[in-house]
């Protein structure tokens, strides 16, 4: 056990202690605090004490995520070209859809970048062939369905910052997720255990109880197999700054058939990725990746891009504002 530490003074900058603690949610978002601190080295009042900072710095919290693909449903990235003026409300109106899990404004205030999880075609269909091409002011709209994730998901991109030891990583990590074959299907009370959890990964289970009417046994085994299926896993949402992460971008690679998976395989190793994926559309794939400067971005394009076989054009958008990751934030 280490040094009782004095109290942090309020700072945006995280440490390498905040850092391994961040890991070690994303491993398990709803380990107890006494089973994170054994695994850090330090006391229960440590971690409390900076989860307290973390929330305030880094708007730091621990979210419940659907996999959708578990429940055979199929998500969208959509990108909307529309007039400066209408930009933030346009990105402000689908960041409050409770089918988005990704909002931000690219390309200069004039593009807006949404990733949506439509629960049937009938609601994808409204919103993309309806809605959003009557939405006044809109110039383009383009929908690229996503085909198969590299990284990103359950793979989050603090996986790849080695804060912790593989030992203080195995002492965390849940159960592996079962195989499924077929689309699972939930029940009501699964519904309504989702719909906390997607708010706040750490409710407590009188909290849900609370929301589903039923016992702390029945909740912990609903919790418990919508873990081990894969439809439900847990994400921490911060902000990258304090991390030094200064540059976002999203890479639009377009890349030759037969090259996808070994481009996308080689993306998935890169610690600048946070996401990547195949897609529909001329760009066959998607990277969300994170910079601490202009500078790493164009060596990043040059070098490690550049040496990629099958990669023939690169497009480039910087994110200017993330508007809504994974929870609508109105205060961001």
């Amino acid at each position: 056990m280490e040094r009782e530490e004095a109290e942090p003074m309020p700072s945006r900058a995280l440490d390498a202690l905040d850092l391994r603690l961040l890991q070690c949610l994303q491993i398990d978002g709803r380990a107890p605090l006494t089973r994170i601190a054994e695994v850090l080295g330090v006391s229960d009042q440590t971690v409390a004490r900076r989860l307290r900072r973390l929330r305030t710095t880094a708007r730091l919290r621990v979210l419940g995520v659907i996999d959708e693909s578990r429940l055979g449903r199929t998500n969208w990235i959509v990108r909307l070209r529309c007039t400066p003026d209408v930009a933030e409300q346009l990105a402000g109106a689908l960041a409050r859809r409770p089918d988005t899990s990704y909002v931000s404004l690219i390309s200069g205030g004039t593009e807006v970048m949404c990733a949506m999880k439509p629960r049937s075609r009938q609601a994808r269909d409204e919103l993309l062939f309806d809605r959003l091409q009557r939405t006044p002011r809109v110039v383009s709209v383009s929908a690229h369905c996503v085909l198969h994730s590299f990284y990103g998901g359950q793979l989050d991109w603090l996986n790849k910052a080695n804060g912790l030891a593989p030992d203080q990583q195995a002492a965390l990590r849940p159960p592996p997720v079962e195989p499924v074959t077929d689309p699972l299907t939930l029940e009501a009370a699964d519904e309504a255990l989702l719909a906390v959890l997607v708010r706040d990964g750490r409710a407590t289970l009188t909290e849900l109880q609370a929301a589903t009417g039923q016992s702390e046994s029945v909740v912990k085994r609903r919790l418990e197999r919508m873990r081990a299926t894969g439809v439900l896993y847990f994400d921490v949402q911060f902000d990258q700054e304090p991390l030094g992460h200064e540059v976002e971008a999203m890479l639009w690679l377009t890349v030759a058939p037969a090259a996808l998976a070994d481009v996308g395989r080689a993306l998935a190793a890169h610690p600048e990725v946070r996401f990547a994926a195949a897609i529909t559309g001329q760009a066959g794939i998607v990277a969300s990746t994170v910079y601490r400067n202009s500078g790493e971005l164009y060596t990043y394009l040059s070098e490690k891009i550049g040496a990629l076989a099958g990669v023939q054009a690169v497009e480039t958008a910087l994110t200017l504002r993330l508007v809504k990751q994974l929870a609508y934030d109105p205060g961001r």
